[in-house]
């Protein structure tokens, strides 16, 4: 199983961090140790001070594809939930002052969240919430991704198969931000709430 992430995926979230518009999806993978779900605490890694929630929609891969043609994408998933995309943005940014890669920032353990997985009334349009202490801090619909569930498919599939269990985090919008120890998160698809934990 892989986790595939999508990365600078709504406008406004590129804009708030001052990156660029991409052309093409912005792709990274995270491993199979940075999931972490069933509502299990995340432990605030030491070698970070700024650490960022990233609340995003996940797709589970149904069946196994390759070179995926965008039109036929909807048959390689069925369900859905809300995830957190856990980034340790001070490192993240030295590494990219570096010119170097920043899996260390984003593919750490346990920085892949997932709630629980759900079948929505349709795939168009999935509105998507998360609340930090009982605060409203995210949301976002998935009509503003500048790339669709299909695209990212489509655009994935070409570089790597995808697998049966494979995850793929579709990218965040405006309004990510920090947490510190005993914050806790909700995590809330089509207003039902998917996921539940404190950082510790």
């Amino acid at each position: 199983m892989k986790i595939i992430c999508i990365g600078r995926n709504y406008s406004e979230h590129a804009k708030e961090l001052k990156n660029e518009i991409p052309d093409n999806p912005v792709v990274f993978l995270k491993p199979q140790t940075a999931l972490l779900k069933d509502n299990k605490p995340f432990y605030y890694p030491e070698w970070t001070q700024d650490l960022h929630y990233e609340t995003e929609v996940v797709l589970k891969v149904c069946k196994q594809g390759k070179y995926i043609d965008e039109k036929f994408a909807r048959k390689y998933f069925e369900e859905v939930t809300v995830g957190i995309d856990f980034t340790a943005r001070d490192l993240q940014n030295q590494q990219k002052a570096k010119g170097l890669p920043w899996e260390i920032a984003k593919a750490f353990d346990n920085s892949a969240v997932i709630g629980e997985f759900r079948k929505p009334g349709t795939m168009d349009g999935i509105n998507f919430s998360m609340n930090l202490n009982g605060a409203e801090v995210q949301k976002g619909n998935t009509n503003d991704m500048l790339f669709s569930f299909e695209k990212i498919i489509a655009y994935a599939s070409q570089f790597f198969t995808l697998q049966t269990g494979d995850l793929i985090f579709t990218g965040t919008p405006a309004g990510v931000g920090a947490v510190k120890i005993g914050d806790k998160l909700q995590g809330f698809l089509e207003g039902e709430k998917v996921f539940e934990f404190e950082v510790k």
